[in-house]
């Protein structure tokens, strides 16, 4: 049991897809050497497939006796979405021949056709016009509690910190069965095809430990993201989750205690057959109860409630708190924390620990990326039947 956690909630509310934070985690983090296809944080349009494909029915976590249950390593084309390369070097040659219909070069486009990808459905939703609906939900890894890939790992290399409860996976340890990419319901783990080990998100611990917040969280433009300690009372993530109770974990029902929570989005009425608005909110409770359980209603009440308090020009701590004012005032983390040494040695350095964490391997080419993309998601031998 960590001595603290480490925790981050999102206000769907702010959200707007603007994919600030996937850029700035994907650049920082997993940019190069075999991890083009990982995003280890992602925003998604919901409703939707996500990020891989039907990551929600891909089994994992536990059954409610706290057993294993199965699931499946996504495919890399089919839910992933193989990244692909584009023909620049035709198409924009000025020399180039093959333009159908017309001497000159050919069109811009991938050098493979794509199947799947992050973002494939983007913004397209559900519902019908002028009931039509979706929102955005980014995911990045739950750092849970009771994490599912700890327990499927065989070879006992993911562990979660005794100081903040996240969660990593030790490179040394690591032999890339995937058993840990099966077990995690969030499907939040990812292959390396070229190191041969299992990645994921590390909530930018090199960061944390420096008193700053995950780079996601530092460079949301909407103000979304609150990251802080569970049991700092006084910390923005604590008087959300536990004192006004308005952020929620996603997918309770899998049985992990994930530490990343979302305050489930508000929506504009419907209107009726004549044009007038109705009462019943443009998205469905039952489908922001699927995701983020029971309490959704009771939320939305306090969500609203508080709102309107603040537009009568009444004091609301809530709606202060979400409206974010001051952006360092959403990220409560202690340096001091960290910078205490165990046991009278000094704490390792941040770089120290990185290298156990994410591999720096030699860059491949294209070539050798092409035909490691194919064994990403389990399958080894690279052959297609």
């Amino acid at each position: 049991m960590s001595k603290r956690q480490l925790a981050m909630v999102m206000d769907l509310n702010k959200c707007i897809g603007c994919q600030t934070c996937t850029s700035a985690c994907k650049t920082q983090w997993t940019n190069r050497n075999g991890r083009d296809y990982m995003y280890w944080n992602n925003v998604e349009t919901h409703p939707g497939n996500g990020y891989p494909r039907k990551w929600q029915e891909s089994g994992g976590g536990f059954d409610a006796a706290g057993t294993l249950r199965p699931g499946r390593i996504p495919d890399l084309n089919q839910d992933y979405g193989a990244p692909f390369d584009m023909n620049y070097q035709e198409a924009l040659n000025p020399w180039a021949k093959g333009k159908p219909g017309a001497d000159g070069p050919p069109h811009l486009q991938p050098v493979q056709a794509p199947q799947h990808g992050p973002n494939w459905d983007e913004d397209q939703g559900a519902g019908e016009y002028p009931n039509s609906y979706y929102f955005y939900l980014p995911r990045l890894c739950n750092h849970c509690t009771n994490p599912a890939c700890v327990a499927a790992c065989p070879r006992k290399a993911i562990y979660k910190r005794e100081e903040d409860g996240i969660v990593l996976i030790d490179q040394e340890r690591c032999r890339g069965y995937q058993h840990c990419v099966a077990a995690c319901p969030y499907k939040k783990i990812y292959f390396n095809p070229l190191y041969k080990r299992s990645e994921k998100c590390i909530f930018c611990f090199p960061r944390i430990e420096q008193g700053l917040p995950p780079a996601c969280a530092q460079q949301c433009v909407g103000r979304i993201r609150f990251v802080g300690y569970l049991d700092d009372a006084e910390g923005p993530v604590h008087k959300l989750v536990e004192k006004w109770k308005v952020a929620l974990p996603l997918h309770a029902e899998f049985g992990t205690q994930p530490n990343v929570y979302y305050v489930p989005p508000l929506s504009p009425f419907k209107y009726d057959a004549q044009g007038r608005l109705t009462d019943e909110r443009r998205i469905p409770d039952a489908f922001l109860v699927n995701l983020f359980g029971p309490r959704v209603p009771e939320v939305l009440k306090t969500l609203e409630s508080e709102r309107e308090k603040k537009q009568r020009k009444q004091p609301s701590e809530l709606m202060d708190l979400l409206i974010a004012y001051r952006h360092e005032e959403m990220f409560k983390l202690d340096l001091a924390y960290y910078q205490k040494k165990a046991d009278g040695a000094p704490a390792k350095s941040a770089t120290d620990k990185l290298r156990h964490v994410i591999p720096i391997v030699p860059a491949e080419s294209l070539e050798e990326r092409l035909e490691n993309r194919e064994v990403a998601a389990g399958n080894h031998s690279g052959e297609t039947t």
